[in-house]
């Protein structure tokens, strides 16, 4: 018989080990790393042991992570009050450690310290297969101690996974909801992937996102808003707008209403402010994380805008343009990292007052261009701004076509945007007005003239 292995966890102390547990309710790929290696009497203490063998049971059963709801049903089966007690506070406490920036290191030890039991088990298992002269089983052993803890997603087999690349849900996307962009995108922006909204300052990029973001609740999805600029409660009333129509001046006005209407809204919205250049992208991943650990999943991640993120590796040598570069990298790494999109928008120069939008006119760097999946532009000329249309081109898209250029209904009051295709009846009607851009620019300035004038004779009163 095999003799038992004393070594534990005890050696790291309990603060490691409550940030392993942290480790496993925080990142797939961890625990399916982990899964059949894992030893839950390793942990010192009783609740750290029930609360592992939980999740192991949970992952294995749901393939998936459990949440804070989860242990909250499980927790009211323990009969026993004192252990029920100490998991409760150990749940706690583990909550706190996932912003922890030690974190990846604690796993990466945590995962070294169960592949080396796994390899003391097959050396101290080969003696008792020695005294037999089972070499073969000596050497199985030894194979599947060194094989633990391997990386299980070697990719998509192509020939056995056909009828998978031609589903539907082969890319799990979200639509915006503008057919004609759908189309483009393949269904919408999916999971891992980077959309970018280009446009200069003052044309309506926060109004775009905050709409990208609505339109995904209304599916059901949660979304995590970020917000570098305007403060939450701004940006809360905004979708208030979206969702009710009404325009953002007199939306305060108007309480009752938007408690109706967000009430039938299935998804939910975290709205997180940071002031400019204080936070990096990676950052906003613990945050989305945190929110998960506490029992809500995040579908959807918008970030206005990832031009005033902070980079989270910046030296003496770097410019704007690498730093910029480099940004729009790692919040494509996020994207990729959490298994969500990501919406955010980058400022076009000041050349880019043009009917269209194009790539060259994005401020910084290329690289952003480079890094994003799909990106399209907006743009709005003062006669658009009165007349409430707007265009949009589509400047890069990895799923099909770009090129395009949608003529658009745009009221910023509200955040009610739609895209046509140009051969359409709206498209037509929205195209019509464009080219009376000089009659309309002729009219407000006639009325401001006309404005100043009645002003002037009661001034003379």
């Amino acid at each position: 018989m095999s003799e038992k292995i004393i070594d534990n966890l005890k050696k790291f102390g309990l603060d490691f080990q409550c940030k392993c547990i942290s480790g496993l309710l925080s990142d797939r790929t961890f625990i399916e790393r982990l899964s059949d290696i894992i030893n839950p009497e390793d942990f010192e203490n009783d609740a750290h042991q029930w609360i592992v063998k939980e999740i192991l049971k949970y992952f294995l059963d749901k393939k998936d992570l459990p949440t804070m709801t989860v242990f909250r049903v499980r927790v009211e089966q323990i009969e026993n009050e004192l252990l029920k007690k100490s998991v409760i506070d150990q749940l706690r406490l583990v909550n706190t450690k996932i912003l922890d920036t030690d974190l990846k290191f604690v796993k990466e030890q945590f995962l070294e310290f169960c592949k080396n039991q796994k390899i003391k088990s097959a050396l101290i298992e080969s003696v008792e297969h020695m005294k037999i002269g089972d070499y073969e089983r000596i050497k199985k052993s030894f194979d599947e101690a060194l094989k633990a803890g391997m990386e299980r997603n070697v990719g998509h087999d192509y020939l056995n996974e056909v009828e998978k690349r031609m589903s539907v849900m082969s890319r799990e996307f979200i639509k915006t909801n503008w057919q004609e962009i759908d189309t483009l995108m393949d269904g919408g922006l999916a999971k891992g992937e980077l959309g970018i909204i280009v446009a200069p300052a003052g044309i309506g990029k926060s109004w775009l996102l905050a709409k990208l973001g609505a339109e995904s609740m209304k599916q059901g999805k949660n979304v995590l808003h970020i917000t570098l600029e305007l403060n939450e409660n701004y940006v809360g009333l905004r979708y208030d707008s979206c969702f009710t129509g009404i325009d953002f001046q007199n939306i305060r006005n108007n309480v009752e209403l938007v408690k109706q209407k967000i009430a039938k809204v299935p998804g939910k919205l975290f709205i997180k402010y940071y002031p400019i250049k204080t936070v990096s992208a990676n950052s906003l991943k613990l945050h989305a994380e945190r929110i998960q650990m506490l029992g809500t999943k995040i579908d959807m991640m918008v970030v206005d805008y990832a031009d005033i993120l902070r980079p989270s590796n910046s030296d003496k040598n770097s410019n704007s343009y690498s730093e910029a570069g480099g940004i729009y990298e790692e919040l494509r790494a996020v994207a990729g990292e959490l298994q969500i999109p990501i919406w955010s928008a980058s400022q076009a120069n000041r050349s880019a007052e043009e009917d269209i939008v194009m790539a060259h006119h994005a401020a910084d760097s290329y690289r952003k261009i480079m890094t994003a999946d799909f990106v399209m532009s907006l743009s709005r000329k003062t006669a658009d701004k009165v007349a409430n249309t707007a265009r949009v081109h589509i400047i890069k898209n990895r799923f099909g076509a770009d090129g395009m250029t949608f003529p658009c209904r745009m009221n910023a009051s509200c955040g009610d945007i739609q895209v046509f295709s140009e051969n359409s009846r709206e498209g037509v009607s929205v195209l019509n007005e464009m080219n009376q851009e000089e009659n309309i620019v002729k009219k407000m300035m006639y009325g401001k003239y006309k404005t100043l004038m009645e002003t002037d004779e009661g001034d003379k009163e």
